[in-house]
């Protein structure tokens, strides 16, 4: 019988690596986002104490909320990169960067200002870590190891930086009709004009301090995700 030719066997390829490892992280912050917001929809349809009387003052008061928005916004957009990782285009840019720096604001500012602040029910407490603390940990973790960058550029960050400006100046403008503030750090009615514009101006310096440092960062980080 013929000697039969020698061919080399190739080590079969990893079922894991950076991509898996991506469209992990982007899955987690997406179904903790998705879980979160969920939960308290359901609160906001049923009602309960201190939540406004009618169903769509309800829905209004609740998507006044920067966590719920900020929760909304990378939801969506880890939820896309999920599917594809390396997703680019001069928007999804600007949509990707805003997510970033809302959702880790969004954490910082609660555990730094708001944490303890009224009593939850079981159901608001898994809310609450998921909006505040799983969310924003993931995305900012998914980011720092998975990208997608580079991303960021000036102009990135000029257009990034324009929502939750104008979330600033939306809550002031509604709170002056209704008398209603979502946080208490901007409560003109409790703390005065003044001290509640000054509060959210240093918010908002904090977010731009951030967008830069994120673009200084990614300079220095390789390529994500890669493979």
């Amino acid at each position: 019988m013929p000697p039969q030719p020698y061919i080399a066997k190739t080590a079969p390829q990893a079922a894991w690596g950076p991509i898996a490892l991506a469209r992990l992280l982007h899955g987690v912050v997406a179904l903790a986002a998705a879980g979160g917001i969920g939960l308290e929809l359901s609160a906001a349809i049923s009602g309960g104490p201190g939540i406004a009387p009618t169903h769509l003052e309800r829905f209004v008061r609740l998507f006044s909320y920067f966590t719920i928005d900020s929760n909304l916004l990378v939801g969506g957009v880890c939820a896309l990169l999920a599917f594809r990782p390396a997703h680019d285009g001069r928007l999804f840019r600007v949509l990707r960067l805003t997510a970033v720096l809302c959702i880790a604001v969004t954490g910082i500012v609660f555990h730094t200002v708001l944490t303890g602040l009224r009593e939850l029910t079981p159901s608001g407490q898994l809310a609450n870590f998921l909006l505040h603390t799983a969310a924003p940990v993931f995305a900012v973790l998914g980011w720092f190891l998975v990208g997608p960058r580079p991303r960021t550029g000036r102009g990135t960050i000029a257009w990034a930086v324009l929502l939750p400006l104008a979330w600033i100046v939306y809550t002031f403008v509604r709170g002056a009709f209704t008398g209603w503030y979502p946080y208490p750090f901007m409560d003109v009615g409790t703390l005065g004009l003044a001290r509640a514009a000054l509060n959210s101006a240093f918010v908002a310096a904090v977010f731009i301090v951030m967008a830069i440092g994120l673009r200084l960062l990614e300079k220095q980080l390789p390529a994500a995700p890669a493979g």
